[in-house]
């Protein structure tokens, strides 16, 4: 059933859900999740983005709310714009993980996100927001994987991102959670266990909330664990299949504000 009274807390995906096409979060949008945090509910904005992407969009959004990044692994505050908390991958873990996963493809190449950091190999094809910001370091050999990780990269030049989790998940899946967001062959890794879902319903019992009184927003496979714990879920028209499928109901594309057209009714 669809949640047609204010929820307590919304919880939306950033890239792809409301973030446009262009990189941009519209108008629309953000005046819609000011909504939220007027009305007295609990905005959380959970996204596999690391905390170092979230500058601009504290300031978009008027440093409202709590952030849930890189997957789950991360809280972080959007109004000071400071880390909360994390759970890691361990050192030893990561190193396994690579190990496996390289014998099995030489073709992937890896990076590890930090709280407060990122290094990547010389091979990993760094996306559009990397490669613009120039951020990160280089890092070839051992010491790639020397400290704890929020979230483990592995990119396939050529794979299909579907497959190439399934394959990583028979691979690793014992080590840590397997998932991916891109569109491209890029599958992101966190501490097994640890999921977009796991976060929130922790940062929900913090609060006295339980999944009934949450809506939340998504679009690719990340989001699919926090979709299906929700008590209500929507899918923005250009959601993955996986996603459409297991979801509440649909809303409009994210290039149509089809999350604010979701919160402007819940919300009046």
């Amino acid at each position: 059933m669809v949640t047609t009274h204010p929820p307590r807390l919304i919880a939306t995906d950033l890239d792809g859900t409301i973030v446009r096409s262009d990189g941009t979060i519209s108008d629309r949008t953000v005046a819609a999740l000011a909504r939220v945090e007027r009305a007295g509910a609990t905005l959380v904005l959970v996204t596999g983005r690391p905390p170092r992407w979230m500058t601009d969009i504290a300031a978009a959004l008027g440093h409202r709310g709590v952030s849930i990044c890189a997957n789950g692994a991360v809280l972080y505050d959007l109004h000071a714009e400071k880390v909360l908390g994390a759970r890691l991958i361990d050192p030893a873990t990561l190193a396994t993980v690579v190990d496996r996963l390289r014998a099995a493809d030489p073709e992937l190449r890896f990076a590890v996100e930090y709280p407060s950091g990122f290094v990547f190999e010389s091979r990993f094809v760094l996306g559009r927001i990397d490669a613009e910001s120039l951020g990160g370091t280089v890092v070839d050999g051992p010491a790639l994987v020397s400290e704890g990780g929020a979230k483990l990269l592995a990119f396939h030049p050529t794979a299909h991102p579907d497959e190439l989790a399934a394959a990583a998940e028979k691979a690793v899946g014992d080590l840590v959670t397997v998932t991916h967001s891109s569109g491209r062959g890029l599958l992101e890794m966190s501490a097994h266990g640890v999921t977009k879902a796991s976060a929130l319903a922790r940062l929900c019992a913090e609060q006295g909330l339980c999944a009934a009184d949450v809506v939340a927003f998504g679009d690719m496979p990340n989001d699919l664990p926090m979709l299906t714990w929700a008590g209500t879920s929507y899918g923005v028209a250009n959601a993955h299949p996986l996603v459409l499928a297991a979801v509440t109901a649909t809303t409009a594309r994210n290039d149509e504000d089809g999350v604010a057209q979701v919160i402007e009714r819940l919300f009046p």
